[in-house]
């Protein structure tokens, strides 16, 4: 008989999922009309859960899975996991990390380019044939000989460092404390760091610890020429006064791919040419996506033949 596995989004890929069910009894929480219903009738079954970044696995939901072994992310960051009540419970937690360093670095500087030469304003140009009509083109910005602080010195943030030392950026860079074996200066004072920044790009995971850091004066610091990019979680920045900021003028820009409440984003920001924003793509390729949903399948079969886990949360 397979054990039940709870699937809670739908972003593992049709071959990941297929080796998902060929092991588990697997239920679909995201294609049920009565999820509640279901969890309540299956509640005694369930020994995994193979969650994603967006679905919140709380305390009451852990505690409603009395049978619950272990919680298997597809995702790098664990903030939406109760962690304190998996580990009371002695729930194993894994996830996927490093295999979507460079996807997510690439975006960060997608947003970047986008922003600094205005690359989907002048895409519309064309479309609306206001090239051929002679109108003038606003001009963008170089990048060469500016700065980017980089919040965050994690395998991203190196990887984001990497590829904007590459453009010619100055890189200065702010965390929790200074990162042994990196180069790069550090900034323990997050607000001067914005000050000098003309990219105040954000890599650093999400959570309690980080909740709303980038907040108004961090914005007013970075100033009307300088510009936002957020790669990490919507949770860092306070959206309220990311708003504002644009509105006002405080900061020239933002290029956001994560936001507070997902997928809900600000209206205001959908109507401002300044503001780039994608659909938390960080991880979304074909290939970064399957081998993602690979380590969840082989972490979930890992713990049930009894195997260390490949990719644990400590």
């Amino acid at each position: 008989m397979k054990r039940a596995l709870l699937v809670m989004g739908n972003q593992i890929l049709p071959n990941e999922m297929a080796e998902l069910e060929k092991h588990f009894d697997v239920i679909h929480l995201w294609k049920e009309k009565g999820p509640e219903t279901v969890l309540q009738e299956r509640r005694n079954d369930i020994v995994a859960i193979a969650s994603a970044y967006y679905m919140p696995v709380s305390k009451t939901l852990i505690e409603a899975l009395p049978n619950l072994e272990i919680i298997s992310q597809f995702a790098v960051g664990t903030d939406n996991i109760d962690l304190a009540a998996a580990k009371a419970r002695g729930i194993a937690v894994t996830n996927t990390p490093d295999v979507l360093t460079d996807d997510t670095a690439d975006i960060a500087l997608s947003l970047l380019l986008a922003l600094s030469r205005r690359i989907c304003e002048s895409d519309m140009f064309v479309r609306v044939d206001k090239w051929r009509l002679n109108s003038a083109m606003p001009l963008g910005r170089t990048l060469k000989g500016k700065t980017a602080g980089i919040v965050g010195m994690g395998r991203i943030g190196q990887a984001i460092a990497k590829r904007c030392e590459a453009f010619g950026l100055k890189i200065v860079y702010n965390g929790k404390r200074k990162k042994e074996g990196v180069t790069y200066r550090f900034e323990p004072d997050l607000q001067k760091m914005a000050e000098e920044s003309d990219y105040l790009i954000l890599s650093c995971p999400g959570g309690a610890e980080t909740r709303h850091m980038v907040h108004a004066p961090i914005l007013e610091a970075l100033g009307p020429e300088g510009y936002l990019i957020n790669v990490s979680r919507g949770s860092v920045v306070h959206e309220e006064d990311l708003v504002n900021a644009l509105v006002e003028k405080k900061i020239a820009g933002a290029g956001l791919d994560v936001y507070a409440i997902e997928p809900n984003v600000p209206e205001p920001l959908i109507k401002m040419d300044n503001v780039v924003l994608l659909p938390h793509v960080g991880s979304a390729t074909i290939e970064t996506r399957g081998i993602m949903g690979g380590l969840v399948v082989s972490n979930l079969l890992a713990h049930f033949r009894g195997d260390p886990l490949l990719t644990p949360v400590q």
